[in-house]
């Protein structure tokens, strides 16, 4: 835990964030419970009750943590409250895990933009836009991709 906090305090790229921990396999049912609770988080989270949606994946990541989708699911929770510091350690966590995930990705390069890390969400965009990435994205979230090279686009602009 220390060394993720070192790594989030110094805003180290995605090149030198701890190597992927091995994908950690459930049951049938527990992802049955896992699928449900990320339905009713994202549900509450629709109808305003931001807070409630949070803590389903909260009770949901005690019983699965290395759950790299309801990490990944909290940090976009997380962004969308504003919360950018932690919406970018829970998209950490959920690369630890999964590295080329491509909505961790999308969430973590949000969060550095609106934290006023530019090249850093640079960096993560390209990242997010090639290979296993972009593949993961355009298979979980499609429609982020346009959203994702409009920032990609802007931050060239702006960096040159």
């Amino acid at each position: 835990m220390q060394a993720m906090s070192q790594a989030h305090s110094q805003s180290l790229t995605l090149s030198s964030q701890p190597a992927a921990v091995q994908e950690h396999v459930i049951s049938d049912e527990a992802a049955f419970l896992l699928a449900r609770a990320r339905n009713m988080a994202f549900a509450e989270a629709a109808q305003g009750r931001l807070g409630q949606g949070l803590s389903l994946l909260q009770d949901a990541l005690e019983a699965e943590p290395l759950a790299h989708d309801l990490l990944s699911d909290m940090a976009a929770l997380l962004l969308s409250a504003g919360e950018l510091t932690h919406a970018e350690a829970y998209a950490r966590k959920a690369l630890a895990i999964s590295p080329d995930h491509g909505a961790s990705l999308y969430t973590l390069a949000f969060a550095q933009s609106g934290q006023q890390a530019p090249e850093l969400a640079r960096q993560t965009l390209r990242h997010l836009l090639q290979g296993d990435a972009l593949r993961s994205l355009l298979h979980e979230a499609p429609d982020l991709l346009p959203v994702a090279m409009t920032e990609l686009s802007r931050l060239d602009a702006l960096l040159g």
